[in-house]
């Protein structure tokens, strides 16, 4: 302690710090809260079903690269604008990818890399699971095919 300063007497605790504590301890007390909890689940729910079409979990993969224009992303993909204006229309609601304008051109570029871990890590459950997952897209081929 600064020599100009009282030392406070022993066994002394400023409001300060008694009122921090109990500060902490409600937001943990929030923090794990159902309601909390609730709301995290239909956040990580919104997620996966913004992620839940190929050709969007495809445009996350070009974005691994950095940022591309939507013409690239369109010639990459080989899709037309029409369909990736859409795709593109949910990944921004979700905030997944975020957009810049230059000119006439309009730039895309995800918000955050966590997303690529999650997708390695999916990718990494698809081939721990290969005999299964082999199996199950042969079921949902033959489903195509019978529509």
């Amino acid at each position: 302690m600064p020599p100009d300063r009282p030392r406070p007497a022993r066994g002394f605790r400023p409001a300060l710090r008694k009122d921090s504590l109990r500060v902490v301890a409600n937001i943990l007390e929030i923090e794990y809260s159902n309601v909390v909890q609730n709301l995290l689940r239909s956040y990580k729910a919104s997620l996966f079903q913004a992620l839940s079409h190929p050709t969007r979990i495809a445009i996350v993969e070009v974005l691994r690269e950095g940022e591309h224009s939507a013409g690239t992303i369109q010639d990459r993909l080989h899709i037309e604008q029409a369909n990736l204006s859409q795709h593109l229309a949910i990944l921004r609601s979700r905030q997944i990818v975020v957009n810049r304008k230059e000119g006439n051109q309009v730039f895309y570029s995800l918000r955050s890399p966590v997303l690529l871990e999650v997708l390695d890590i999916m990718r990494g459950y698809f081939q721990a699971n290969l005999t299964e997952a082999i199996q199950m897209l042969g079921e949902i081929e033959a489903e195509s095919v019978q529509r």
